[in-house]
Order: C-alpha cells, then sequence, then structure tokens
C-alpha cells in the first residue's frame, strides 16, 4: 500500500463508504482554498446558508455515488 491520502476508494461497508464521501469533500474544498484562515473567515457566510449546505451534501452525494461504484454497491 502507498502512504497516498487516498490508497483505494475500496471500503468495508456503506457507512465507511460515505465517511470515505465525505473526506473526499473536504479534501476538494482544501485543495480548491488551501488556505486554513480563508476558509474560517468564510465558515460562518455558508454554515447558515441553506443553498449552501444544499450544495454541501449534493458534493457529498456526488463522492458517496463513486464510492458506491467503487464498491459494486457492496455486492459480493
Amino acid at each position: 500500500m502507498s502512504d497516498s491520502w487516498l490508497p483505494t476508494l475500496r471500503t468495508a461497508t456503506p457507512e465507511e463508504g460515505f465517511q470515505l464521501a465525505i473526506k473526499l469533500s473536504r479534501i476538494g474544498v482544501k485543495m480548491t482554498q488551501p488556505s486554513a484562515e480563508v476558509r474560517e473567515r468564510l465558515r460562518p457566510e455558508y454554515a447558515e446558508n441553506a443553498d449552501s449546505l444544499i450544495a454541501s451534501s449534493q458534493v457529498i452525494a456526488l463522492n458517496f455515488q463513486t464510492v458506491a461504484q467503487a464498491n459494486d454497491f457492496w455486492r459480493s
């Protein structure tokens, strides 16, 4: 196994897959805006904005779809 932060999309359970989808989403934000200072400054603006929260949920859902496909929807 490599030292990569993402060595595989394979997970044992759908719940682990969902957690991985959240991690993928968070890493995407960090790579898009590498400054923790800027992310922290912007957080209050989107933390109470329904449209921003829905958009975040959509990104997580898309990443979960990707993880689910990589895991053949957890079927043997």
